[in-house]
């Protein structure tokens, strides 16, 4: 069972967040606010009724204003919540039952709902995201966006394509 590379950098991201702003842990609200920066992970949430960009704001305000920050003369590595271990260990759990061998950022949304305690749990329902709506995009292709939204994500994605390939030899 291997972490992708997407979840791995999430998790480094959240790492960063919690430093920088000197939380003594890495919390699933760090973690889930690095996800959204993944764009295949963003879009998953997208197509289960979220806005990425409020959650993100959400976020953000949560981490400001709700986590207190350690003192400025402490000089503590954040380590990973318990809640942040849980989610983790239960998506690569789901994965390895599910016969696959990498665990993904939407493994991770998807495991991250039984938290019921957190406020990342909580924002992603508040946003009009449930565990079902993930698993039901993950598994079926069940989309929450409205024809407009998928054909305007289709057209980014080609327009992304052609610049890709404009932009030349790079790793593909």
């Amino acid at each position: 069972m291997r972490i992708s590379p997407e979840v791995e950098i999430a998790l480094t991201l959240a790492a960063n967040e919690a430093a920088r702003r000197n939380h003594e842990f890495i919390t699933l609200e760090h973690l889930l606010y690095a996800l959204l920066f993944d764009e295949t992970t963003a879009n998953v949430v997208r197509h289960a009724g979220g806005d990425v960009a409020a959650l993100k704001k959400e976020l953000e305000s949560y981490l400001d204003e709700r986590l207190e920050a350690l003192p400025e003369s402490s000089l503590s590595t954040p380590s990973p919540a318990l809640g942040v271990q849980r989610v983790i260990r239960r998506a690569a759990q789901h994965v390895q039952s599910s016969g696959k061998d990498e665990v993904k950022g939407a493994n991770v949304i998807v495991a991250l709902f039984a938290e019921r305690e957190s406020f990342a749990a909580a924002a992603l329902e508040a946003g009009g995201v449930t565990r079902l709506d993930v698993v039901a995009y993950l598994s079926h292709g069940v989309s929450k966006l409205d024809e407009a939204d998928d054909a305007r994500e289709a057209a980014d994605a080609d327009r992304g394509e052609e610049e890709e390939g404009a932009g030349g030899g790079g790793p593909g």
